[in-house]
């Protein structure tokens, strides 16, 4: 299953969210959600701890200062900054600046080898300017390149109770813990999303499987063929999935009654068809005798020769009627066998010779059209009932000669196409007539569908010579389909091939 299905150029935002499967969308909501809750509480930490370290900061500050004041005292008389943390002792990360009118203003901080090192007039009024902005009894924060970050309060001299330069304190130590603490809290998320992807997706994986199973038992159904034949859907929904104290199980048992009601009402729909067909052979069958009864007593009794005109006249009809009704019969008993799987007798058949002889005798019929056949030298052969096969070449043939004016050119082909088991043979009846509507291509194979005006009859039909044709080819696993347009119009027959002996 894919947890991202690829975007396309126009495809708005909401469409996309909407293509995305269930698992993407459940598992990018989980991520959302724990990843906002993770930055939040990552961002409140910082900046407790941020607090916690500057109140340490601030609390080592003051007692640096309260100690270097009790033991030493700071003097504005006593030299510079540096000779003062000197005399003082003072520990690693101090920082002094000393405004004396003696000595001037200077500044020093004591680095981690306990050395003292000068500052510069530019840090020296950077830091000034920082301890300005607050009050005498406040910290501030500045950073000094190249040295870091202080946390700086202004220093009084307790001789003339003025101000006397600024003391600080490096805040390097919580710098680095705080940055530890970052790097520890940002590890962990990443760990803690990667570790909340695996099961997430593991979870909900295994909480939709049963939602796939049944998505694909409902796919396997959509591929049976449900439209004719005895139809049985054996596919279900496992009852283990089908549990309708679940969401997901709901979803399989109402599947599951479903399937169940199509197959009853698709075991009905076959036994009315079977019901219809045993009673269309039996009517077909019993029809045939009063049938020739009717057209053997109209053709004796034409024989009369006291007959009046108007009597022959009569009789004339109703001999062509009987005709025409014996003709329909014929073909309903006939369709009806088919439908049963009997009426073929099955033989080694060449389609070309089958196909020369229809087109002779077409020719012969309707001199009036063009007609062609182009086979190859070589037989193909099938496997199939030659008076069948027959009738439907003759019967596409006839259709063109029917259904298309005079002079048409109608041609005949027949190829193989594929080798060995896999080969058909390919038989296409093509005519250059006015063409077949396109609404009427989709149900020209249906019984008792006639064609329409653009395709003008020039005798009657029944409408099942093309229903007729198609249950033939179905009959000997084949397919025929038709392909038409103004000026073109070709019916292809596709049955598998035996190779030659």
């Amino acid at each position: 299953m894919s947890l991202r299905p690829s975007r396309k150029a126009g495809v708005r935002p909401e469409e996309y969210r909407s293509r995305m499967s269930l698992q993407s969308r459940l598992m990018i909501t989980v991520f959302m959600i724990v990843a906002a809750i993770l930055l939040v509480v990552s961002l409140v930490t910082g900046v407790l701890l941020n607090n916690v370290l500057n109140n340490q900061v601030d609390t080592r500050v003051r007692a640096a200062f309260a100690s270097l004041s009790g033991d030493f005292g700071i003097s504005l008389v006593d030299g510079s900054a540096a000779a003062q943390l000197r005399s003082a002792q003072a520990a690693p990360g101090m920082l002094l600046i000393i405004d004396s009118p003696y000595t001037g203003t200077t500044g020093a901080v004591v680095g981690s080898d306990y050395a003292r090192h000068s500052l510069s007039d530019a840090q020296v009024e950077r830091v000034l300017a920082a301890a300005e902005s607050v009050a005498v009894d406040e910290l501030t924060t500045v950073t000094l390149p190249g040295l870091g970050s202080f946390r700086v309060g202004g220093l009084i001299d307790k001789s003339s109770n003025e101000t006397a330069g600024v003391f600080g304190m490096s805040t390097a130590t919580e710098s680095v813990t705080l940055q530890q603490m970052v790097w520890a809290i940002g590890l962990a998320t990443m760990g803690g999303m990667l570790l909340l992807g695996v099961a997430t997706s593991g979870v909900i994986r295994q909480g939709l499987r049963p939602l796939r199973d049944i998505a694909a038992t409902a796919s396997r159904v959509s591929q049976q063929k449900l439209d004719e034949g005895d139809v049985s859907i054996t596919e279900r929904v496992p009852a283990g999935q089908a549990d309708p104290m679940t969401e997901v199980g709901q979803v399989g048992a109402s599947l599951n009654t479903l399937l169940d009601h199509v197959e009853d009402s698709l075991a009905v729909r076959q036994r009315n068809e079977e019901a219809m067909q045993r009673f269309v052979a039996d009517a077909s069958h019993e029809l045939r005798t009063p049938l020739a009864s009717i057209r053997g007593y109209s053709e004796l009794s034409l024989r009369d020769t006291t007959l009046s005109e108007t009597s022959r006249q009569s009789l004339q009809r109703i001999e062509a009627q009987s005709q025409r009704m014996t003709g329909l019969v014929e073909d309903l008993l006939l369709l009806a066998r088919l439908d049963e799987g009997k009426e073929l007798v099955y033989d080694m058949v060449d389609l070309n010779q089958l196909v020369l002889d229809a087109v002779a005798d077409q020719a012969m019929a309707g001199m009036e059209y063009d007609w062609g056949a182009e086979v190859g030298e070589e037989p193909v052969l099938v496997a199939g009932d030659r008076a069948r096969l027959t009738q439907v070449i003759t019967n596409l043939l006839a259709n063109a000669r029917t259904h298309t004016p005079e002079g048409t050119a109608v041609t005949a082909k027949v190829a193989l196409e594929g080798t060995g088991s896999a080969s058909r043979a390919i038989v296409s009846v093509h005519d250059t007539g006015p063409g077949i509507s396109p609404e009427l291509q989709s149900r020209l194979f249906t019984r008792f569908v006639r064609a329409d005006a653009s395709r003008a009859r020039k005798t009657g039909g029944s409408g099942l010579g093309l229903s007729i044709a198609r249950a033939i080819v179905e009959a000997h696993h084949g397919e025929i389909s038709v392909t038409s347009e103004p000026g073109s119009t070709t019916f292809t027959v596709s049955l598998p091939a035996k190779p030659a002996v």
